[in-house]
C-alpha cells in the first residue's frame, strides 16, 4: 500500500530526532552557498528544510539517478532549493548537473562521490570552495591522489557510520527490499558476494541470517583471508557463479560481472546491486540480449536460453526498489552529515588543502 507523501514525512520526522537535534545547533548560514551531491529521497527533506532554516542557499544534485524521488524533488524546490535531478535522468543530463552545481559558484560542497569535485577540477574558472565533505568509500577513493584545492572531510570511514550504515544496515535493507519485490526468501538458495568490505561484510552476514548459504568473492588478498577467517567459503567468479542463485555486487567498482561473465552464469539467477555506483554490473552488455519486465523491479533476460533476472535496473538495490536504511539508523547517519556541515562552514574551512576524517569532537556530540 502507498503511503500519501504528507504522512510518510510526518512519520520520518516524528523518528529521526538527532538530525533535528544536530540542525539546531547550527551556526547562521546565511553566508553560504552549499552545493550538494546526495540521495534525493524522503529522507533527506528533513536536512534540506533545517538547512534552508538556517539561511543557506542549496543547489542539489542526485549521486544516483535511480535513487531519486520526483515528489521529494518537487517538494525540495517549493522549500527554496535550487533542484537539478530527476528518475532516471540520462547520464549527459546526470554529468551536466554537476557541472551545472560548480557555475552556481559554491562556498561549500557536500557530496557523495566526489561527482562535484571532479567538476571543480574540470572546470576552467573554479569558485572558490572552502571545504567539503565526502561520505562514500568510492569517492574517497576517487580522490586518491588528487591534488584537491580546499579541504575534503571524510565521513565515511567515521566508526559509528562504518559501523551502523555500512556494515549492517546496507546489508539487511538490500534483502528486505529483495524479499519484498521478488515475493521470494533465500532459504535454499546460494549466494555470491562480490566485494568484502565493511558493506559486503554486512550483505554476507544479513544473507545467510535469512537462510542463504554464501560465498565470497574478493580478489584483494589481505580481504580474501579475512572472509576466511571470518568462516566463508572464499571462490573465483568463474567458479562462484555457476553455482549460485543469487549474485550481489558490493565493490565500487565498474563492470564487476562483465560481459564475459554471463556465460558463467546459472540459469534462473538474480543479479543485484548494493554497491554506490550504477554499473557495477555491465549493463550495455545485458541490454543487449532480448529481455521484458518480470515485475516491477525485475527484469528477464534471456542469455543463450538461460533466463537471467536484474534486480532494480541495477543500481542500489534497496534505495532503488526501496526505502533504504531504517528511519531511526539514518536518523544518526544523517546527523553525523548535519554535523560535518557545521564543522566545514566554520572552523574546517581553515586547514589546508587535502583528504582529512572528520574529527571525532565534530561528531560524537551527535550520538
Amino acid at each position: 500500500m502507498d503511503i500519501p507523501f504528507d504522512i510518510e514525512l510526518a512519520w520520518a520526522r516524528r523518528h529521526m530526532v538527532r538530525v533535528q537535534k544536530a540542525l539546531a545547533n547550527l551556526p547562521d548560514l546565511h553566508t553560504v552557498r552549499l552545493a550538494m551531491s546526495m540521495h534525493l529521497d524522503l529522507k533527506t527533506i528533513l536536512l534540506v528544510d533545517g538547512l534552508l532554516e538556517h539561511g543557506a542557499q542549496l543547489y542539489l544534485v542526485t549521486c544516483n539517478p535511480s535513487t531519486v524521488r520526483d515528489e521529494v524533488v518537487a517538494y525540495m524546490g517549493r522549500l527554496g532549493a535550487e533542484v537539478q535531478a530527476w528518475h532516471d535522468m540520462p547520464d549527459a543530463a546526470y554529468q551536466k548537473a554537476s557541472v551545472d552545481a560548480i557555475a552556481w559558484g559554491p562556498t561549500h560542497l557536500c557530496e557523495f562521490g566526489a561527482d562535484l569535485t571532479a567538476a571543480t577540477l574540470e572546470t576552467a574558472n573554479p569558485p572558490m570552495v572552502r571545504a567539503s565533505l565526502e561520505g562514500t568509500g568510492s569517492g574517497i577513493a576517487r580522490l586518491a591522489g588528487v591534488g584537491v584545492p580546499y579541504p575534503i572531510f571524510n565521513w565515511d570511514d567515521l566508526p559509528v557510520k562504518e559501523g551502523l550504515h555500512n556494515r549492517h544496515m546496507v546489508g539487511l535493507t538490500t534483502w528486505q527490499t529483495f524479499f519484498a519485490r521478488t515475493r521470494l526468501t533465500l532459504h535454499g538458495k546460494k549466494v555470491a558476494v562480490i566485494g568484502y568490505g565493511l558493506v559486503g561484510q554486512g550483505v554476507a552476514e544479513s544473507a545467510r541470517a535469512f537462510g542463504g548459504t554464501v560465498m565470497v568473492i574478493e580478489v584483494d588478498p589481505a580481504r580474501a583471508l579475512q572472509a576466511t577467517f571470518d568462516g566463508w567459503l572464499v571462490s573465483s567468479l568463474e567458479e562462484a557463479l555457476p553455482q549460485v542463485d543469487v549474485v550481489v555486487t558490493v565493490t565500487g567498482a565498474a563492470r564487476v560481472i562483465s560481459a564475459e561473465s554471463f556465460q558463467y552464469l546459472k540459469d534462473g539467477v538474480f543479479l543485484l546491486n548494493a554497491g554506490h555506483r550504477a554499473d557495477e554490473i555491465d549493463l550495455v552488455g545485458l541490454n543487449a540480449y532480448p529481455h521484458r519486465v518480470a515485475l516491477p523491479y525485475v527484469e528477464e533476460y534471456i542469455l543463450d536460453g538461460k533466463s537471467v533476472f536484474l534486480f532494480a535496473g541495477g543500481a542500489m538495490a534497496n534505495l532503488t526498489a526501496g526505502a533504504g536504511d531504517s528511519l531511526n539508523a539514518f536518523d544518526v547517519t544523517l546527523a553525523l552529515m548535519v554535523a560535518g556541515i557545521g564543522y566545514i562552514v566554520g572552523s574546517g574551512a581553515e586547514q589546508p588543502p587535502g583528504v582529512y576524517l572528520l574529527p571525532r569532537a565534530v561528531w560524537e556530540g551527535v550520538l
